[in-house]
């Protein structure tokens, strides 16, 4: 369905609701025509199930007889109803899909409307430019630009999995862990095959690598900068993790505040990593330091998201980093160990939220 939101009640002047009539018969492609029960009636899909997918995307139910949707709507609810009947989802995968996509082109709706309404003022800082007839002209020229650009990076990120997951499947049995470094006693020693649990709706299980890395001293730090200054060093620190992961082939999950969480496919890639984003923040001036956690062990994957005990644990491990240091759990030293490139260190064992034990190790480049 639509992604935008439907029409409720104001009390903005009628020029006002003019302007946004305008705007989102071009970004929704065609009027606001159809009522629940109408969508309902021409997509084939029962009337509560329209209303749990309306509120999966992120959008609040709408009266009977508000006519809020529009042929696109229809379209798209159709569409969930061929990927249903071809077996490829299910009623409730679709849901956790529509979720999902709610959630994260929700994000960058958001961030695209104040970024064009930012460009259409810059030179007069006349906020009344972004609004109304302009605002409409410059989304009717943009939109197909931005939409090629989108399904662009979509096509290109879907090749990318495919062509790993390929490789994963041809590889699956052949990948060694074995310990034989100074820390090697302390973890399990033999070859394993790849944990790789059978697939779950929406979902993959699978031994992965999990990272977090914060920034240290960021509450203070926000008290003594403005918001510019702000804006500056979160757009560093976000473009030094997101260029750093993308070197190493890993995936940045999500950024939360002065956070990042990230995930890779081996040990050693999280580690070079962690590695790398420690040696770059120290040569950054303009950063404060950074702390890695890092954490192997059984992923859950579920709609681009991660969850598992080793996304806790490397969060944990985290928290209780010091500035310009990399924490790993003995499970991911073990996948290490024996590896020229690392240097692996048991710490002394930490009571930190969820484990009164985790005993970290710390992690150095032996280079």
């Amino acid at each position: 369905m639509s992604a935008a939101e439907p029409a409720e009640e104001s009390t903005a002047p009628s020029g006002s609701d003019e302007s946004r009539g305008s705007i989102e018969e071009v970004l929704l492609g065609g009027d606001r025509l159809w009522t629940r029960r109408d969508v309902a009636e021409r997509s084939g899909v029962r009337p509560e199930r329209t209303a749990q997918i309306w509120r999966a995307l992120g959008f609040p139910l709408v009266d009977e007889d508000a006519r809020v949707f529009t042929d696109a709507d229809v379209d798209a609810l159709r569409a969930g109803e061929r990927l249903i009947e071809a077996g490829l989802i299910t009623e409730a995968s679709e849901t956790m899909m529509a979720r999902a996509l709610g959630h994260h082109l929700s994000r960058l709706a958001e961030w695209q409307v104040y970024t064009l309404r930012a460009w259409m003022t810059q030179d007069t800082g006349d906020p009344s430019r972004g609004g109304g007839g302009e605002l409409t002209r410059h989304a009717a020229a943009l939109l197909p630009e931005i939409e090629l650009l989108q399904r662009h990076v979509w096509r290109r990120h879907l090749a990318a999995y495919t062509g790993r997951l390929v490789a994963e499947e041809e590889d699956v049995l052949t990948r060694p862990r074995r310990g034989t470094g100074p820390v090697a006693e302390e973890f399990p020693d033999g070859a394993v095959a790849v944990n790789r649990l059978p697939l779950r709706e929406g979902a993959d299980v699978r031994d992965r690598a999990v990272g977090f890395t914060d920034m240290v001293g960021y509450t203070r730090m926000t008290r003594g900068l403005d918001s510019t200054e702000l804006v500056r060093v979160l757009d560093r620190f976000e473009s030094l993790t997101g260029d750093v992961v993308a070197e190493g082939r890993g995936r940045v999950v999500k950024t939360i505040g002065d956070e990042v969480l990230f995930v890779c496919e081996s040990a050693s890639a999280a580690a070079d990593i962690a590695l790398e984003l420690t040696a770059r923040a120290e040569a950054e001036q303009k950063l404060p330091q950074l702390r890695t956690g890092l954490a192997h062990g059984a992923v859950i994957s579920r709609f681009g998201d991660v969850y598992g005990a080793a996304v806790n644990v490397a969060a944990r491990l985290t928290a209780v980093a010091r500035p310009d240091t990399v924490l790993v759990n003995t499970d991911l030293a073990g996948e290490l160990a024996g590896m020229d490139a690392y240097e692996l260190r048991v710490l002394r064992a930490v009571s930190v939220r969820g484990y009164s034990r985790l005993r970290p190790v710390l992690l150095r480049s032996a280079r």
